[in-house]
């Protein structure tokens, strides 16, 4: 008898369990309303309105204002305008002269029935070493030497005689041309021997070489001297770049 009563179900262990199995849910409810809080206040946090970058155009890094990219208003029904035009060729064969590595860059460019014409365009070409020493002639080396300048090395004939000369300058632009102008020249004898046959040489080793093949109304800007040739930079307003 005592055993049957030990196992049971009295109403007092009922009502306990009965609470204690409401306290568990109250719980576990309580933990899934604070993790769906949780969740809600996350992606809030991490979303924007509906229909926001539709209205609201980011503006460009830094705050500044996006260019103007409106065309011309007197731009006719033939004509296409082109906010901006960039054009990259390894190679450029033109007139005789050969240009590697071209960039050019156009700006506000309009073609129609007159003609391609880009109201700014800039060109950045390197002339190979091998154009220039062909414009010197005879048996003649172009190549980088140090601080910037450039060195000739010639083989020249000179009073009755050949003479290898090697000659050593700063590349500058004068008169819209690429121009070396030999500061030391050295044809391997005494310095009184060099100092005498330079007067004569020095003609022969002067590099004056204008970039012949691109869009009339380049002007040769900037020249500097790489390991492959001279890098030149020209600018040009109002340049028509075709017929």
């Amino acid at each position: 008898m005592s055993e049957r009563r030990a196992g049971a179900w009295t109403p007092q262990t009922v009502q306990m369990r009965w609470t204690r199995a409401k306290d568990w849910l109250i719980g576990a409810l309580g933990m899934i309303l604070l993790l769906a809080v949780a969740v809600a206040v996350l992606w809030w946090g991490v979303s924007d309105p509906a229909g926001r970058a539709a209205s609201a155009p980011s503006s460009p890094a830094g705050g500044e204002q996006a260019p103007d990219t409106g065309a011309p208003a007197d731009l006719r029904d033939e004509e296409v305008w082109l906010g901006d035009l960039v054009l990259d060729a390894g190679t450029v064969v033109s007139a005789g002269s050969t240009l590697r590595d071209v960039r050019a860059v156009g700006q506000d460019v309009v073609t129609g029935p007159d003609g391609l014409v880009a109201a700014r365009l800039s060109v950045d070409a390197t002339v190979p070493f091998d154009v220039v020493a062909a414009e010197l002639g005879g048996v003649t080396e172009v190549r980088p030497a140090d601080d910037g300048q450039a060195t000739v090395v010639r083989t020249v004939e000179t009073l009755g005689r050949e003479v290898r000369v090697t000659a050593t300058g700063t590349v500058e632009v004068q008169a819209g041309r690429l121009v070396m102008e030999p500061r030391s020249i050295d044809i391997g004898g005494p310095d009184f021997l060099s100092g005498a046959t330079a007067a004569v040489v020095r003609n022969l080793v002067t590099i004056e070489h204008e970039i012949e093949g691109l869009p009339e109304g380049l002007v040769l800007e900037d020249v500097t001297v790489q390991d492959d040739g001279f890098r030149a930079n020209l600018r040009g307003d109002d340049v028509r770049l075709a017929p």
